[in-house]
């Protein structure tokens, strides 16, 4: 077996893997979510690669970008490494979604994403290319845009293919982070920082060639991309997945999943465990076993206590260790991972004043204090990684006790956002008052204590009315738990201004099987059990369908394009009322 750290680039390692190891089963795609499966050997992944790339190589040069349309499926595996095995830099794109009359935010965001990078080509399917000619004469970015189906490519014999001149530096891919529709951010991820960070995972969490990740999250996001399919490679270990989809139709698809396969390591954000998280019948848990698992990474800010808590009580009986749990800390900037290995092999939790973190202080708490917070410790930052905890104003260093906002550094980083200058200088290049750096400055807000990293949100998303500070994560916490039909994980909070006044709004998802809603008596629900905890009272509830919140891909709720929707009127609004002041 070869060692990664021997090879520059993914090209080279999977060239190597495939010499070495022609016929490992390294990615295995479940295409009902449940038991039928497509494989591929490190051979036969080395030869599609070879065929897409041997193609691409007469229409594009060396950095040009390629637009990748794909389900989360081996297509979308096959033509990333064909970009990569040409020298071009792939773009990981979301398909459209084909349904009538309603709005579509993943064709905004492919139409801003291809006005930002203006890629040469465009990889997807025959069926999404032919569902989608309907679509691409009425948006300009597209006029131009060859778009190539790969599916008979990929079964043909390569053609004369030739190895492209690659180094640590050679631009890998640009990931695109889930921010505004209108403004999209391509962070640019080198072969050096992708390479880099796949062993600064391997490290944290003991993986090897006997690993075997388990999971479902989309291959567009990073968290997919690189924890999920491209950290198997590099390990030598193998990969076993299934689609987003299909995990949210039935989640315990997943756990079944890891089951069948003995994962012995998987990861999603914290929705996706809460979902989980819940009474199960017997039958339905039965035969179950999740004694392999070693690793078990919860990826998502804020990481919650008792997500943690319920699901290792659902869990236990059926061999999960609660030790295997990881909380982490990581975004596209950094490629994946910033902080998530443990000093002790348990995750470490903290209870604080909720009202001391209002104000930026960390006062320790009684657990089960009516005023005290539980908080997660999202590991211990990298070795090779420089987290400094900063406050946001002064830009000195925060200290001990104080919340400030996370700044880091590292070959991991990013060299910045594609063709976004003047916002790198600011983001990527920051300096602290006494002139330490350069530094990427995150957005988050936590602190750090006997080295273990704590999240307490974001700066931006920080909620301020009449002078006084909420963090949304903990006001959509109570909210979610104030109704019988409420999706977990499906509330969002965040001010807007009525007659010149911020106040709170909260938006939720109900639960998948429910259709409608007295809007009036959950909506009262919700306002009361808001006031009682947080002292403060929303100006309007509204409620939505199940999947009708915006997300990231990984399950963040988009708080902002979520307030953006609301004002436009874009949100499938099954109720909503509203307490005009006094009322």
């Amino acid at each position: 077996m070869s060692d990664p750290r021997e090879s520059a680039t993914f090209v080279d390692l999977l060239r190597q893997r495939a010499a070495a190891r022609p016929d490992h089963v390294v990615y295995t795609y479940l295409t009902d979510g449940d038991e039928r499966e497509e494989r591929l050997t490190y051979a036969e992944l080395d030869r599609r690669a070879r065929a897409i790339a041997a193609h691409l190589q007469g229409r594009v040069g060396p950095g040009d970008r390629v637009l990748l349309i794909f389900q989360s499926d081996l297509q979308f595996v096959t033509s990333f490494f064909g970009c990569l095995y040409a020298g071009a830099v792939a773009v990981p794109g979301y398909p459209p979604r084909f349904h009538q009359n309603l709005p579509d935010q993943n064709l905004a965001r492919l139409s801003a994403m291809l006005g930002d990078c203006r890629p040469a080509v465009m990889l997807t399917t025959e069926a999404i290319r032919t569902r989608m000619e309907g679509m691409l004469p009425s948006l300009p970015q597209f006029h131009g845009l060859s778009v190539i189906a790969t599916d008979a490519l990929e079964r043909a014999e390569p053609g004369p293919w030739s190895p492209p001149a690659l180094d640590a530096g050679t631009l890998a891919f640009l990931q695109y982070t889930s921010g505004s529709t209108g403004d999209p951010k391509g962070v640019q991820i080198s072969h050096g920082n992708l390479m880099h960070n796949e062993g600064q995972i391997e490290r944290a969490f003991g993986l090897g060639t006997s690993s075997v990740v388990v999971g479902w999250l989309p291959l567009h996001h990073d968290m997919g991309l690189i924890g999920m399919l491209l950290q198997p490679l590099y390990d030598g270990g193998t990969c076993v997945f299934l689609s987003a989809g299909h995990f949210l139709q039935r989640p315990l698809r997943w756990m079944r999943a890891v089951s069948r396969y003995r994962g012995t390591i998987t990861q999603g954000p914290d929705f996706g465990y809460r979902l989980l998280a819940r009474p199960w019948k017997p039958e339905e848990l039965a035969g179950l076993d999740l004694s392999s698992l070693t690793a078990t990474l919860n990826g998502a800010e804020p990481v919650r206590a008792d997500t943690l808590r319920d699901f290792a009580a659902v869990f236990a009986p059926h061999g999960f260790d609660a030790q295997s749990f990881f909380p982490c800390y990581g975004m596209a900037e950094a490629t994946l991972l910033v902080s998530g290995a443990h000093g002790k092999r348990t995750p470490t939790l903290k209870h604080v004043s909720a009202p001391a973190l209002l104000e930026d202080r960390v006062v320790d708490a009684p657990e089960g204090a009516p005023d005290a917070r539980a908080l997660v410790g999202c590991g211990l930052p990298c070795p090779d990684i420089d987290v400094a905890i900063v406050d946001p104003v002064t830009l000195r260093r925060a200290g001990p006790g104080r919340v400030g906002e996370i700044w880091f550094a590292g070959p991991n980083v990013s060299a910045g956002y594609w063709n976004k200058e003047a916002l790198n200088a600011e983001q990527f290049r920051a300096h602290t008052a006494s002139g330490e750096g350069p530094y990427y400055r995150s957005g988050d807000l936590g602190f750090l204590e006997d080295g273990m990293l704590f999240i307490n949100g974001r700066l931006k998303d920080l909620i301020i009315i009449e002078g006084r500070n909420h963090y949304p994560q903990d006001i959509e916490r109570t909210v979610e738990v104030a109704y019988g039909t409420f999706q977990a994980g499906g509330a969002a909070a965040f001010s807007m201004e009525y007659d010149g006044i911020e106040r709170l709004v909260v938006v939720q998802e109900l639960e998948r099987r429910v259709r409608e809603v007295d809007a009036v008596e959950a909506g009262l629900a919700v306002r009361r059990a808001v006031s009682a905890a947080h002292e403060i009272v929303p100006r309007e509830v509204v409620f939505l369908k199940a999947g009708g919140l915006p997300k990231t891909s990984s399950g963040k709720v988009q708080r902002r394009a979520c307030k953006l929707a609301l004002g436009k009127g874009a949100l499938q609004v099954l109720g909503r009322v509203g307490y005009p002041e006094g009322a």
